[in-house]
């Protein structure tokens, strides 16, 4: 298949998958960068109220610039957000640390159901405490 008949699928898939007008599916192709392009993807697909590239190439600069989303450990690949009060901070001390963000955050990386924020239970607890 010529490369600019590739193009052109490509171009049209994108305009009908994230409904997005033609100008920024060109812009959304050209990104020089791979996993930012897969992220931008994302936010187009996931957010009925962002419709440009532009939108999404903000949102995602603002996202980069939040000090929350700078990455605390290139070990275990916490970020700031992620930081436990109660350790030196990150990921590398799972095993060590009795703290509640590593209760959070630890889980296995095949575990796709995982969910830190699931069903609360603290009123069970609580319930238990007080019978």
């Amino acid at each position: 298949m010529p490369k600019n008949h590739a193009r052109k699928k490509a171009l049209a898939a994108l305009k009908d998958e994230l409904g997005i007008k033609h100008a920024c599916a060109i812009a959304l192709l050209d990104h020089p960068d791979a996993d930012e392009r897969e992220t931008l993807e994302r936010y187009l697909a996931e957010y009925v109220d962002m419709n440009t590239y532009g939108e999404a190439v903000d949102y995602l600069r603002q996202e980069q610039s939040d000090p929350r989303n700078q990455l605390l450990c290139e070990t275990c690949g916490w970020t700031n957000s992620m930081v436990c009060p109660e350790c030196p901070g990150c990921g590398c001390y799972n095993d060590q640390c009795s703290g509640w963000r590593h209760h959070e955050y630890a889980h296995d990386e095949d575990d796709s159901d995982y969910d830190p924020y699931g069903e609360c239970v603290c009123y069970e607890e609580d319930e238990e405490e007080a019978a």
